[in-house]
């Protein structure tokens, strides 16, 4: 019965390309049609568990499926696969746009909400869970020089991932407003610094003070241990806090950055962020904001990535973003939808990770390999495909903090790449 159901589901859902499946008493099935452009994928089901599996949740019920074994790819990569699915049902060239059904938007919402409870307490355990799995896995496919685990930046489709994290840093400076005369060094706040590699580009370049902060104790080890290699231990510090702590003790900085921290913020915690960035941030500060984002309205995160890869977190829209940010009187100077350059890293860490196969295998285990890579995969179609994109927002409070055109933003940029 199972078959005929999966087949009638997959049917629908692919039309261009070829999806053809294996099963286990032998039998055969292909949909879709081959087109330019498209992959054709052939995956095997070792049994029939696994349909029923996938049947029942599509979207966790094959990542666990490619993670045990029991779903392989023949033809073609997981990649490959992720990238049929969504390339067969674009976000932007419509789909179905009508409204949500009641119980399932209220099911959404009560996801969401639990998951937005992220106290401190618990916020650390769910950094841990992602970041905390161990520094060396991170450096074989992150990028050598600053180990940019976010949308790097694409002014040229032929830059090395290295040249495309460095021209996002410079992107990301240039936004700052680092070029400001002041008689002391500005201080810079970098909320969910990494492994420090933000922090210490600003410093060599502007000789900036940072104060670098994360609740992941590896990465802050290793940033640490960055920091003093690049000789600038005087003008950079890393410290294992929640950004809510900082208002207490009474600390204001020039300028605020957070690159892809945002996302492990939770919705309910919105408010505070921003009331906390406000009272942080200089009078006449600037603030960028870099995060994941949804180009539809609000959504819920899927149960596959909040049990395996990102619990408690959450991909903001602009619209909930703004409004939570409005509140406060956070002035949002300026904002720009980067629509695909994270689908171009994510294809570069992919590829780095499966060069690595063996290592990661090594280090972790297979299955650990597997769910990674099908993380990578889904991910890189929801940016290529899906409503997925990167959101840079530039806060100020005071409406005289930027020049009231944009010219300066490539002048400060084309100074800082050389």
């Amino acid at each position: 019965m199972s078959a005929p159901i999966l087949d009638r589901y997959l049917a629908k859902a692919i039309r261009h390309g070829t999806l053809t499946i294996l099963r286990p008493d032998g039998s055969t099935t292909t949909v879709g049609q081959s087109a330019p452009g498209y992959p054709d994928i052939r995956i095997r089901l070792v049994d029939k568990a696994t349909e029923r599996q996938i049947l029942m949740d599509p979207r966790i019920g094959a990542g666990e499926a490619y993670m045990d074994g029991r779903l392989i790819v023949e033809a073609g990569e997981i990649m490959d696969l992720a990238a049929l699915l969504r390339m067969n049902n674009r976000w932007d060239h419509g789909g179905n746009i009508a409204p949500k059904g009641a119980l399932k938007k209220l099911g959404g919402k009560l996801v969401t909400l639990i998951d937005g409870m992220n106290e401190a307490a618990r916020a650390k355990r769910n950094i841990a869970h992602h970041y905390d799995i161990g520094n060396d896995l991170y450096r074989l496919f992150l990028d050598t020089d600053h180990m940019q685990y976010s949308c790097a930046y694409w002014p040229d489709d032929s830059m090395t991932l290295e040249q495309a994290q460095e021209a996002k840093l410079a992107h990301i400076a240039a936004k700052l407003r680092l070029d400001t005369p002041s008689a002391a060094p500005l201080r810079i706040l970098d909320i969910g610094c990494g492994w420090g590699g933000m922090a210490i580009y600003l410093a060599r370049k502007t000789g900036a003070r940072v104060h670098g902060i994360t609740l992941s104790e590896e990465q802050l080890a290793l940033a640490r241990e960055r920091a003093e290699a690049a000789g600038v231990t005087d003008l950079v510090t890393f410290e294992l806090v929640d950004y809510r702590a900082l208002e207490a003790r009474g600390e204001r900085y020039d300028r605020i950055v957070s690159v892809g921290m945002f996302e492990h913020v939770g919705q309910a915690q919105f408010g505070q962020f921003f009331r906390t960035a406000r009272a942080l941030l200089a009078e006449d500060g600037v603030m960028l904001l870099h995060t994941i984002g949804r180009m539809g309205g609000p959504g819920a995160t899927d149960l596959f990535t909040r049990k395996y890869i990102f619990p408690g977190g959450y991909i903001p829209a602009l619209s909930e973003t703004v409004a939570a940010s409005e509140k406060v009187r956070l002035i949002a100077a300026d904002v720009e939808n980067l629509r695909l350059h994270y689908a171009k890293t994510l294809r570069q860490w992919y590829s780095r990770c499966v060069a690595n196969k063996d290592a990661i295998i090594a280090m972790m285990d297979e299955r650990f390999y597997r769910m990674w890579l099908f993380y990578l995969s889904g991910a890189t179609a929801a940016f290529e495909s899906g409503s997925m994109c990167n959101y840079q927002i530039q806060y100020i409070r005071d409406r005289h903090a930027t020049p009231i055109t944009r010219d300066y933003l490539a002048d400060a940029e084309a100074g800082l790449t050389g």
